[in-house]
Order: C-alpha cells, then sequence, then structure tokens
C-alpha cells in the first residue's frame, strides 16, 4: 500500500482535480508527464479551507461594477427625492416677483446649498440611527443600515457637503449662509437627541422650513413677513404630525421601534393635527388679507385648503409618510399646487 505523501507534496493538482476520489485523481495526475504522485483527496481539505492570505485581484469591469453599485446605494443614502422640500426657498421671491436672473441664480444656490446641508445630516442621522432603522419595516433598506454604505464613507461625504454648502453660501450672500448655519445647528441638535424629545422633534421639522424660507428671502434680497413666517411654520408643522402619523401607522403602537414613536399616539396626534390645521388655514387667510401686497390672494385658499385636505386624506389611508413622494404622485396634490401657483402669479402680477 502506498505511504500518503506529506501535506506539501499535495498542492500539484488543477482545479478540476480537486476532491476527486483517490483512484480516479491518480489517473488524472498519471496521465500527465512529470506527474507519479498522488494522495488520498481527504488531505486536500485543510489545504483548500485554509484562508487565502492574497487578496483577490478584480477585474476593471468588476471593480467599475463594485463603484457603480457603491455610488448608486451613496446616491440613495443622500435622498435626492427629498430635495423637493426645498423648494420653500422660492416662496419669498414668488411672492415678491423678484424673478429677475440675478435672484433666479442666487435662490438656485440657497436650494442647492439647502440639499446639501439636508443630505449631509440624512447620512449623519442614518449613521447614528443604524440600529433602530433595521428594526423599521421601510428603514432597515436604507443603504448605510442595509450594509451598502461604509460608515467612513458616509461621513466624509457629509463633512464635503456641510462645508461646499456653507462656504457657497457665504459667497452668494451673508445671511444666506446665516440661515445654512442655524439649519445646520438645528439638524445637530436633532441628531444629538432632539428627536427622542415628543413635539420639539415636530418643532425641528418645522423650523427647517422656516429657516428654508428666510434663506430664500435672503438669496433673494427681499423681505419676509411674520405672517408668511407663520404660515410656512404652521404648515410645516402640519406635515411633522402627518409624517409621525404614518410612522405610527405602519410599525404598529405596540410594536418595538424608534423611542420617540413610543411616546406617541394616534387619538394624541390626531387631535394635535386638529389644532394645527385649523390654525395654519386661519393664519394663511390672514396672511392673505393683511400680509399679502393685494387681498385678492384670498382667492388662493381654497387650493390650499384642498392640499391639507388631501393630505390628511392620503395620511389615512397610509401613505402620509413621504410628503415629498405624495407631492409629485399624487395627481390631486400635484394640480392643487401648480393651480395655486400660477393664480398667485397672476394677481402679484396684474392686480
Amino acid at each position: 500500500m502506498t505511504r500518503s505523501a506529506p501535506l506539501p507534496c499535495l498542492l500539484v493538482h488543477t482545479s478540476y482535480h480537486i476532491l476527486q476520489s483517490d483512484q480516479t485523481k491518480r489517473r488524472a495526475l498519471r496521465s500527465q508527464p512529470g506527474r507519479r504522485r498522488s494522495a488520498p483527496a481527504r488531505l486536500d481539505l485543510p489545504v483548500w479551507y485554509r484562508p487565502i492570505r492574497t487578496p483577490p485581484v478584480l477585474s476593471t469591469s468588476s471593480a467599475f461594477a463594485v463603484l457603480s453599485r457603491r455610488t448608486g446605494a451613496l446616491l440613495r443614502a443622500l435622498r435626492p427625492h427629498h430635495w423637493v422640500k426645498n423648494v420653500v426657498v422660492l416662496a419669498a421671491p414668488l411672492f415678491a416677483l423678484a424673478l429677475d436672473p440675478g435672484s433666479l441664480l442666487r435662490v438656485g444656490w440657497a436650494f442647492a446649498a439647502f440639499s446639501m446641508t439636508a443630505s449631509a445630516f440624512y447620512l449623519i442621522n442614518d449613521v447614528r440611527d443604524i440600529e433602530e432603522d433595521r428594526k423599521h419595516p421601510v428603514k432597515q433598506h436604507r443603504p448605510i443600515a442595509a450594509g451598502l454604505v461604509p460608515i467612513p464613507l458616509a461621513l466624509g461625504t457629509a463633512a464635503a457637503l456641510l462645508g461646499g454648502g456653507l462656504v457657497g453660501s457665504y459667497l452668494v450672500a451673508p445671511w444666506l449662509a446665516i440661515t445654512i448655519g442655524a439649519y445646520a445647528f438645528i439638524q445637530a441638535g436633532y441628531n444629538l437627541g432632539l428627536k427622542k424629545q415628543p413635539i420639539i422633534d415636530i418643532m425641528v421639522i418645522a423650523g427647517g422650513f422656516v429657516l428654508r424660507a428666510l434663506g430664500g428671502a435672503a438669496a433673494a434680497g427681499v423681505p419676509a413677513s411674520g405672517w408668511f413666517i407663520l404660515c410656512i411654520g404652521l404648515l410645516a408643522f402640519f406635515l411633522g404630525i402627518e409624517k409621525r402619523k404614518a410612522e405610527l401607522r405602519e410599525v404598529g403602537e405596540e410594536e418595538e421601534t424608534r423611542s420617540v414613536l413610543q411616546e406617541y399616539s394616534l387619538s394624541w396626534l390626531r387631535r394635535m393635527e386638529s389644532v394645527v390645521t385649523a390654525s395654519a388655514l386661519m393664519a394663511y387667510a390672514l396672511w392673505t388679507l393683511e400680509g399679502a401686497d393685494t387681498p385678492w390672494m384670498l382667492a388662493t385658499l381654497p387650493f390650499v385648503a384642498y392640499a391639507i385636505f388631501r393630505y390628511q386624506y392620503l395620511s389615512e389611508q397610509g401613505d402620509g409618510e413621504k410628503p415629498e413622494v405624495l407631492l409629485l404622485n399624487d395627481t390631486g396634490m400635484l394640480v392643487s399646487s401648480i393651480l395655486w401657483g400660477l393664480v398667485s402669479l397672476t394677481i402679484l402680477a396684474y392686480l
């Protein structure tokens, strides 16, 4: 009986000979010139299960595919569909009819700066909430929670976006840089703990919309009245309540999820919703009569009322967690928003 060869002598096999039986492997090796020794196949197992120390070399196409997947995941983590919220920067220039090319260019940068800053904090927030997001039925699929975007890459991208947005805003208008800085400050507070405080978390969301409106006014160099700011704040507070309602309805009041959701109940949110909805509609009506350039702006109230009630209806159907998606995908919301804009421009330009 042939004595088995030592383990170092066994690494003489081609890939298609691995783990063949003794006799089959012996015949295959003896048919090759210079190969006269073989060993039991079971002795190959420790060799092939041993970790490979040399890192694999990817082909150019494989490396490009990995880079493409990671870039796509990073772009999704930036949540570009949320940038539609930043159209609020157009509100003050629109009502002031500051629509000259120079103003629009500066307001366009304000939109970009708020988008960059918001995306930076989306990345930071996802990194901090990675464990809680993995318990959420929807948020567990976010790129960072799913492990598609490494944490160092997410934090490095966030730092670059924050710095670029702040520096660029200062070059456009110093007051715009101040609003961007204030927005970054409250977002940092939100990430550091304010998001875990009921009511305050929604107020921070509303404050972000107010700062967007002020940033648009600063970029265009137009004033923003108190009535205007009040309307923006109340409407944003309404959206925050609806968002919390949709989140709570989706995960259930008894399920384990983010700590702040455990502090809310649907009945409490509905009571808050009733007060804020009435206040928002009243504030908008008073703004059209007292704060707008012409009382004819009262004619736009039906479009605002319809949009609010339509959003409430959709929220009750379980679609209220993503207002930016509803605004673009729901026909009723989209048509009412377009009509509101067209009627407002017509009134401000000709009446």
